[in-house]
C-alpha cells in the first residue's frame, strides 16, 4: 500500500479501537456496516478459542457460554489429568464469557465486515475464572497496584517466516522472496532482506493500522527469515491483548502471501531460536515517577530488588516461559539465547538485561522468553518474579561484564523439570494460585505424554541400525 493510501486509511480509522461499553459498540459496528463478530478467548496455550456470532444477535445477548474444559486443554487437543487437579469439573459445565469492549476492533483480513472481540471469563457466581490467562495476569497487576504501582512492559517478539509445509516430516525452510531466491546465510538487520518482503509487510501494517496496533519497529533478526516487531510500552493487559491479536494478524498476512509466519522457539535446526523480551518498568501512580530510579536519577533499591526477584524466581517460572519441549532447544549454550539468570548493564549475554536508558526510562529486559509462550502468562509471570523480588527486599548479584553464554546453566533442561520446579515454589503458588499451578502442570505433562509418542529422526539416525 502507497504512502498516500497509507495516510488516507490512518484518517479513516482514528478511533479503529476500543469502545467504552455496548451501547458505543452497537454504535461502532453500525458505522462500519459489520455483519459478523469474533467472540475471542484465549486459552492456556495462548490460541483464540470462541465463537463466531452475526453482529446483530450478538448485541442481543453480548455474553455467551463456553465449557469450562476449554482451559484444560493442551495444544495437541487432549485434556489435562482431572485427578491431577483436584477432579476438575466432572461435569463440564459452562463458564460466562464476558466482552471487553475496550478490545472491539476490525478484522481486515476476512471477505465481510467483521470484528472481533476479546472475552473474559466467570464462573456462574460471578467470580473471575481462576485457570484464565486473562485473569492471571490481572491478579498480578493487582499486586502492584495495591502498592500504588502501575507496570509498564514492552515486548519484542521473533519469528520465522517459511515455506509451506503440509507434512510436519519434513524440516522448514525459508521462503522464497522478491528476488527468486530463498536466504541461505544469517542477515542479521538486513534492510535488503526485509526488503524481501515488502508487500508482506505492508499487509502486516495495514493490518495492523486497522486493528489499532502499534508497532514501534520491524527489523530482520539473526535466522533466515526470521523477523522481530517491537511493541510500544504500555500496560501489561493491553499489551498482552496486543501480542495475542500481532500473532494473529502475522499468520494471516503470511497465509495471503503463501507462506507461514511461525512462533515456534526452535523452528529450523542450526538457526537461532525465538524469543519474546519482555522490557519491564514500574511507575509510581500518584507521581508518575519510575519507581527504579531514586531522587538523584540512580538506580533505586526497587530496581535492584525486582532485578534479584527475576534471579531467584525464573528457573521456577519456566514452564511458563518456555512452555514447550521446542522451547528448551533455544535455551541451549553458545545459541544466542540465554542459559542462565545472570544480568548486566547493557549485555545480551545475560537472561537479565539492563537497557541504557536516563533515569525515568531505567528498566529490566528479561531476555529467557520463548516467542511460543502465552504473552498473558508470560508477562504475568515475569511480573511476579520480579515483584516477589521487591517484596522480599532481595539483592542480584554482581553484573557480568563479559559473556555469560559460557557460565554455568541455572534454567531448567527440560519441560518436565520446569514443570517441576514451579509446583515447588511457594511464593509462586501464593501468587498464581493453587488451581492454577495444578492445572498448568497436568496440561503441560499431557502435553509431553503426547510428545513421547512420536519418534525423531535423530532416533533413526543413530539407533535404528547402531543398538
Amino acid at each position: 500500500m502507497g504512502k498516500k493510501k497509507r495516510s488516507e486509511l490512518k484518517e479513516s480509522i482514528a478511533d479503529r479501537r476500543g469502545v467504552a461499553n455496548a451501547e458505543e459498540g452497537r454504535q461502532w459496528v453500525a458505522d462500519r456496516d459489520i455483519e459478523e463478530i469474533e467472540c475471542l478467548l484465549p486459552d492456556q496455550a495462548g490460541v483464540a478459542r470462541g465463537k463466531i456470532m452475526p453482529a446483530q444477535k450478538f448485541f442481543q445477548s453480548p455474553t455467551m457460554n463456553m465449557p469450562s474444559s476449554i482451559f484444560h486443554q493442551t495444544i495437541a487437543g487432549g485434556y489435562a489429568d482431572d485427578d491431577e487437579i483436584g477432579g476438575g469439573d466432572p461435569a463440564d459445565s459452562d463458564l460466562v464469557l464476558e466482552p471487553d469492549f475496550s478490545t472491539l476492533s476490525t478484522v481486515p483480513w476476512a471477505s465481510d465486515p467483521t470484528a472481533q472481540i476479546i472475552h473474559d471469563a466467570y464462573h456462574r457466581d460471578g467470580r473471575p475464572v481462576e485457570v484464565s490467562p486473562r485473569a492471571l495476569l490481572r491478579r498480578v497487576v493487582d499486586l502492584f497496584d495495591n502498592k500504588g504501582w502501575a507496570p509498564i512492559v514492552a515486548p519484542e517478539i521473533e519469528f520465522y517466516l517459511v515455506k509451506p509445509n503440509t507434512d510436519p516430516d519434513y524440516p522448514l525452510e525459508p521462503p522464497i522472496g522478491r528476488s527468486g531466491r530463498p536466504e541461505t546465510g544469517r542477515q542479521s538487520y538486513s534492510i535488503s532482506a526485509v526488503n524481501e518482503f515488502d508487500e508482506l509487510f505492508e499487509d502486516i501494517y495495514d493490518y495492523s493500522e486497522a486493528q489499532g496496533l502499534e508497532i514501534d519497529t520491524l527489523i530482520h533478526e539473526e535466522g533466515a527469515a526470521q523477523m522481530e516487531i517491537n511493541l510500544r510500552h504500555g500496560a501489561p493487559l493491553a499489551l498482552a491483548d496486543q501480542v495475542f491479536l500481532f500473532k494473529r494478524t502475522i499468520r494471516e498476512a503470511a497465509l495471503k502471501h503463501n507462506m507461514y509466519a511461525t512462533f515456534m522457539a526452535k523452528p529450523i535446526a542450526n538457526q537461532p531460536g525465538s524469543a519474546m523480551h519482555i522490557h519491564q518498568s514500574v511507575r509510581d501512580v500518584k507521581t508518575g515517577r519510575n519507581i527504579f530510579s531514586d531522587a538523584q536519577g540512580k538506580p533505586s533499591t526497587e530496581f535492584f530488588g525486582f532485578l534479584a526477584g527475576t534471579q531467584k524466581y525464573l528457573p521456577a517460572v519456566m514452564s511458563v516461559l518456555a512452555p514447550y519441549v521446542n522451547s528448551y532447544r533455544r535455551l541451549t549454550r553458545h545459541s544466542s539465547a540465554p542459559i542462565n539468570v545472570q544480568w548486566g548493564y547493557d549485555n545480551r549475554t545475560t537472561g537479565i538485561r539492563v537497557p541504557p536508558s536516563g533515569p525515568e526510562a531505567r528498566r529490566v529486559e528479561n531476555r529467557v522468553p520463548s516467542s511460543d509462550a502465552n504473552p498473558y502468562l508470560a508477562i504475568a509471570a515475569s511480573l511476579a518474579c520480579g515483584y516477589l523480588g521487591m517484596m522480599e527486599g532481595l539483592t542480584p548479584s554482581e553484573p557480568i561484564d563479559g559473556s555469560a553464554y559460557g557460565l554455568d546453566y541455572d534454567l531448567p533442561r527440560g519441560l518436565l523439570e520446569a514443570v517441576s520446579a514451579f509446583e515447588d515454589c511457594a511464593g509462586l503458588q501464593d501468587v498464581f494460585g493453587r488451581t492454577f499451578v495444578a492445572t498448568y502442570a497436568s496440561i503441560k505433562r499431557a502435553e509431553f505424554e503426547t510428545f513421547m509418542r512420536v519418534i525423531s529422526p535423530w532416533e533413526r539416525e543413530f539407533l535404528l541400525l547402531n543398538v
